[in-house]
C-alpha cells in the first residue's frame, strides 16, 4: 500500500496505544499466523513474530493462547470463517480487506455500511485484487538492533529476501511469501529482533488522492481497520498528507 497511508497508520497506532486497542490489533496479527502457519510457534515463525509483540505490549499469555486457538482452529474454539472483501474509495482507490467472521452476514451488512456512509462502496470478488500481489514484508526498528545495513542485507538476501529497503525509523525486508519464513528463521539466528513480519498486498500500481477525498479515504479506512472482524486492509492510494 502507499507509504504515505503506512506512516498514517503508523501515527495511528500510537494513539491506539494510548486509548487500549493495541491488544485488538495484536490479536489479529496471532490469529492471521495461526491460521496460516498452524500454531506451533517453533516452526511458524510469523506466529513466534507476533507472539513476541505481544509479550513486548504485556498481553496476557491467556489472551495470546486464545488467539492462537481461535486463528487455528483447535477444538473448543469458536468457528470462524475468512473471506476476502473489496471495495473502492473516495478518489475512485482501491480497497482490499481481510475478513475473520463467525457471521458473514452480519460482517458484510456492517462493511457494506462503512463504506456506504463514507463516500466508497463494496464491490464483487475480484474487482480491485488484480491491483495487488502478496508480499513478505518484515520491519525491524534500527533503535532495537546495532545491525549495519549491509550486514542485515547479506543476511536477508542469503535467506532469501529479495530487497532492503531503509525507513525512517529502520529498515524493511521484502521477500516472497513463501521464503518469509526462513528469512525470519535467519535474522533469529543472527541475534536481529523483528518489529514486525507478515504477508500483506501491495499495490502493483498507486492512485494520487488528496483534499476532500483524501479526508473521507482517511476516515473510510480507520473505520474499516476499528472493525472487530476486518483483520486487514489494503489500499492503492497515495494520501497527500498537506
Amino acid at each position: 500500500m502507499g507509504r504515505k497511508w503506512e506512516n498514517i497508520k503508523r501515527s495511528k497506532g500510537k494513539l491506539d496505544q494510548e486509548r487500549g486497542a493495541t491488544f485488538s490489533r495484536i490479536t489479529k496479527d496471532i490469529m492471521k499466523a495461526a491460521r496460516e502457519g498452524g500454531p506451533d510457534p517453533e516452526s511458524n515463525f510469523l506466529l513466534k513474530t507476533a507472539i513476541a509483540a505481544a509479550r513486548k505490549a504485556n498481553m496476557p499469555n491467556e489472551n495470546i493462547q486464545r488467539a492462537i486457538a481461535r486463528g487455528a482452529g483447535l477444538a473448543g474454539a469458536e468457528r470462524y470463517e475468512e473471506m476476502v472483501y473489496e471495495g473502492y474509495g473516495p478518489g475512485g482507490v482501491a480497497i482490499m480487506m481481510n475478513i475473520v467472521t463467525d457471521n458473514r452476514n452480519r460482517t458484510a451488512a456492517d462493511v457494506r455500511h462503512i463504506f456506504s456512509k463514507n463516500g466508497g462502496s463494496l464491490g464483487e470478488t475480484g474487482c480491485v485484487s488484480w491491483m495487488f500481489q502478496k508480499r513478505g514484508v518484515i520491519e525491524i526498528d534500527r533503535s532495537e538492533t546495532a545491525v549495519s545495513e549491509d550486514d542485515l542485507m547479506m543476511i536477508a538476501l542469503d535467506a532469501g529476501a529479495e530487497d532492503l529497503v531503509t525507513t525512517e525509523d529502520g529498515f524493511e525486508i521484502h521477500a516472497a511469501p513463501e521464503a518469509l519464513n526462513q528469512v525470519l528463521q535467519a535474522l533469529e539466528a543472527a541475534g536481529i529482533p523483528v518489529e514486525k513480519g507478515e504477508v500483506v498486498m501491495q499495490p502493483t500500481t498507486t492512485v494520487s488522492v488528496s483534499g476532500e477525498d483524501a479526508e473521507k479515504l482517511v476516515k473510510l479506512l480507520d473505520l474499516l481497520e476499528d472493525h472487530d472482524d476486518v483483520q486487514n486492509v489494503y489500499t492503492n492510494a497515495d494520501i497527500n498528507e498537506a
